[in-house]
């Protein structure tokens, strides 16, 4: 009986890894489904731009404080920068 149970725990785990490598039923199609980083187009980017951004959450991407911290440094020198340059 337990020869059985071993062949049936092979089979199932031969099963998996076909469907795994892409063999038998393909999958569903993927739809992106977040939504895009908007930036204006026709204009110079200001620090406010970047404050709105927001990037998507995924299983291994970046540390979002990390991303945060950074764009909200890079919006404060954008905006240094445009204050120095208009005189102000």
């Amino acid at each position: 009986m337990m020869w059985f149970f071993a062949i049936l725990v092979v089979l199932a785990l031969g099963g998996v890894a076909l469907v795994a490598s892409g063999r038998g039923e393909p999958l569903a199609p993927a739809y992106d489904d977040r939504p895009d980083v908007t930036l204006p187009a026709g204009r110079r980017l200001v620090g406010a731009d970047l404050r709105r951004v927001r990037f998507g959450v995924v299983l291994r991407g970046y540390r979002m404080a990390e991303v945060d911290a950074l764009l909200a440094r890079l919006a404060d020198q954008l905006d240094d920068t445009r204050d120095i340059t208009s005189g102000e």
